[in-house]
């Protein structure tokens, strides 16, 4: 693992990824210091203020407010928690049941591996988001109702990396001298063959986390993520959208902070997929 940071510092574009998310990090942590004005307070005699509007000895409005009044850069403050909290735990309980349904599938084979596999081909088959959707209309808006319906169909990719990655490992000779040994199956699950294959599940991670934010988003655009009292970025962009016109603003920055994070996230990804491939080793 040392080694593995040592080579993400010396490369360019993982470094850079990664100070932008430290950024975002502490943003939403400290989002109640750093917010100028209540991300939820309406004031309607400053509905859809231009960014830097000043008000008296009121802290100015950075970034503008939207329609009912209520400042822009608070509310995506606080919106960064909300995508970031249901990009990691969406991606986390993705890749906890899809790595260890994988492995297990993988190792043991038989009826396991053919129910999971297409039960994983069923899920395949519908859009990502449309099945989201699906699921969000049938749950409710709600937070914990978005990381289970991200994470519902999240796992697939990871249980069918995790497999194929297990199929190849499990016919390697060190595999079949754990088995001579009486090594138990668990032990050689958790001890050899996960510590090499968590490296193609560690870049998939970043990179799902990042999706998981973009479809949070989408989910919050149609309505059916967050209830309309909690700031988010998809809910932002929407109200936005039917002023772009006359008040640019409240739809624009809301979708500057979702690309910025997106892309630094996408970053890190191709950073860890650099240093982590043998073949791309040497350059880092």
């Amino acid at each position: 693992m040392r080694q593995v940071m040592v080579r993400l510092l010396k490369h360019p574009t993982a470094v850079v990824g990664a100070s932008i998310i430290a950024v975002y990090v502490l943003a939403a942590i400290f989002a109640p210091y750093l917010s100028p004005h209540s991300p939820v307070k309406n004031n309607l005699s400053l509905r859809n203020a231009p960014p830097f509007w000043q008000e008296g000895s009121v802290p100015g409005h950075w970034l503008g407010t939207d329609a009912l009044g209520r400042d822009i850069f608070s509310r995506i403050l606080y919106g960064g928690r909300v995508s970031l909290l249901v990009g990691l735990l969406s991606t986390g309980f993705s890749m906890l049941l899809g790595t260890t349904l994988g492995a297990l599938a993988g190792y043991f084979r038989g009826a396991l591996d053919q129910l999971l596999s297409r039960l994983s081909d069923l899920l395949l088959a519908f859009p990502f988001l449309i099945f989201a959707i699906g699921v969000m209309a049938f749950l409710g808006p709600g937070f914990w109702n978005l990381v289970w319906a991200l994470s519902f169909k999240g796992w697939v990719e990871f249980f069918r990396l995790t497999r194929g990655a297990v199929l190849s490992e499990k016919t390697r000779e060190y595999v079949e001298a754990a088995k001579a040994l009486g090594v138990r199956d668990g032990r050689i699950i958790l001890r050899h063959l996960l510590p090499n294959v968590i490296h193609s599940v560690l870049v998939l991670t970043t990179l799902r986390v990042g999706f998981f934010i973009v479809l949070e988003a989408s989910l919050s655009f149609l309505g059916l993520g967050l209830p309309p009292s909690v700031p988010a970025w998809g809910s932002m962009i929407n109200e936005g959208r039917d002023v772009l016109a006359v008040a640019y603003w409240v739809s624009t920055m809301p979708g500057i902070a979702l690309l910025i994070l997106v892309l630094a996230i996408n970053l890190l990804g191709e950073g860890l997929r650099d240093v982590l491939d043998p073949r791309l080793r040497e350059m880092y």
